[in-house]
C-alpha cells in the first residue's frame, strides 16, 4: 500500500507563483518514481489578489491539488497549523510558495524519512537575493535565543521540512495562539536530522518580511520560547538595588564625616532617569507576558475557514 504525503503550502498574495511552483514540484516528483501518493495543499491566508481563483484554475488541470481558504489573514504560523489540522497522511512537507525552497530537496527528505527519521529539517546554506542586514539580524537573533533558551535552537532551520505523522499529531495538540512554530518543532522532540539547501530568490513578487516583521518575529520567538527576559529583568533589578545600597552607604558616611553637600544635581538626575528607564523596560517586558496570558485565557479558535476545496483524487475516493 502506498504511503501518503501531504505537501502543505501557505500562500498569501502569491498569484504569479502558483502555477510555476506546481509545475516545478510536479516535474520533480515525476522524475523519480516512489511508492508514495502525494497531495498538494495550498492554504490561502486571506489573500487580497487572485490567489484563490488561480489555485482553483490549477485544480481544474491538476487532480492532486487541494485548497483551504481561510476567512482572513491570520499569518503564516496559523496557516501552517491549518495544514497540520487537515492532514491525515503518513507525513507532511511544509514549504513556501515563492520557490525559495527548492522542490528537488523533497526527494532527499523522503529518503531520510524512509530511513526512520521523523523530522527532516532543511538548513539554509546560502540565501540568494536577501539583504545583508536581514542575514545579520537573523544570525544575531539565533545566537541570543540559543543563549536564553534551555531547549536546543536550530539556526538557519526554517519551516521547510518533512514531519512524520507522529510529529504532526504532537503539534496539533499545541494550541497556543501566540505561535513560534520553529520553537515548537524542537519542543516536541522526535528523531531529527538536517539537510542543507541553497535558498533561491523569489520567483515573482516582493517578500512579505520587512524590518518591522522581523522584529515582531524576534520578540515572538523570545517571549514564546523562553521566560529569560523576566529573569534578566529581575537580576538586573537586584544589581541596581545593590549598587544603590552601596552608594547610599557611601553618601551616609560622607555626610557624617564632611557634612551635608548640596551639589550633585546633575548626577542625581542621571541616576533618576536611568532608574526610570530601567523600570519602564521591566514593566514593558512584564506587560508582554501578561498580554500573552490575556490572549490565551480567551480560548478563541486559532482560525476560521471560509472554504475547503478537495482535490479530484480525494473527491473520487469518497
Amino acid at each position: 500500500m502506498k504511503k501518503k504525503i501531504l505537501i502543505s503550502i501557505p500562500a498569501y498574495n502569491e498569484t504569479e507563483n502558483i502555477f510555476p511552483l506546481y509545475e516545478k514540484i510536479s516535474s520533480v516528483l515525476k522524475s523519480e518514481e516512489k511508492e508514495v501518493d502525494f497531495e498538494i495543499l495550498f492554504i490561502d491566508d486571506g489573500s487580497t489578489d487572485r490567489s484563490v481563483e488561480t489555485i482553483l484554475d490549477l485544480m481544474n488541470v491538476a487532480d492532486e491539488v487541494s485548497l483551504i481558504a481561510l476567512s482572513r489573514n491570520y499569518g503564516k504560523e496559523v496557516a501552517m497549523t491549518a495544514g497540520f489540522d487537515y492532514a491525515d497522511h503518513d507525513a507532511v512537507i511544509t514549504m513556501d510558495a515563492d520557490l525559495q525552497h527548492p522542490p528537488e530537496t523533497i526527494l532527499k527528505m523522503i529518503d531520510l524519512w524512509e530511513k526512520g527519521y521523523e523530522d527532516i529539517y532543511a538548513k539554509r546554506n546560502k540565501r540568494k537575493g536577501e539583504p545583508w542586514f536581514k542575514k545579520l539580524f537573523s544570525r544575531w537573533f539565533y545566537k541570543i535565543l540559543e543563549r536564553l533558551s534551555n531547549t536546543p535552537v536550530l539556526a538557519d532551520a526554517g519551516d521547510f521540512r518533512l514531519l512524520d505523522r507522529k510529529v504532526v499529531a504532537a503539534l496539533r495538540q499545541l494550541r497556543e495562539t501566540q505561535r513560534y512554530t520553529k520553537g515548537l518543532y524542537n519542543w516536541v522532540g522526535f528523531k531529527k536530522v538536517s539537510i542543507e539547501f541553497d535558498a533561491e530568490e523569489r520567483l515573482h513578487g516582493k517578500t512579505k518580511w520587512n524590518f518591522g516583521s522581523l522584529m515582531k518575529l524576534a520578540i515572538e520567538g523570545i517571549t514564546s520560547y523562553t521566560t529569560a527576559p523576566l529573569k534578566i529583568s529581575m537580576y538586573f533589578g537586584f544589581l541596581i538595588s545593590l549598587v544603590a545600597f552601596i552608594y547610599m552607604i557611601y553618601i551616609l558616611i560622607k555626610t557624617l564625616i564632611f557634612g551635608a553637600d548640596t551639589s550633585g544635581f546633575p548626577s542625581l538626575m542621571i541616576v533618576m532617569l536611568f532608574l526610570g528607564g530601567c523600570q519602564l523596560i521591566s514593566i514593558g517586558i512584564l506587560g508582554e507576558y501578561i498580554g500573552r496570558i490575556f490572549l490565551e485565557t480567551k480560548g478563541r479558535p486559532l482560525y476560521f475557514i471560509e472554504n475547503v476545496y478537495k482535490s479530484k483524487k480525494q473527491t473520487s475516493r469518497q
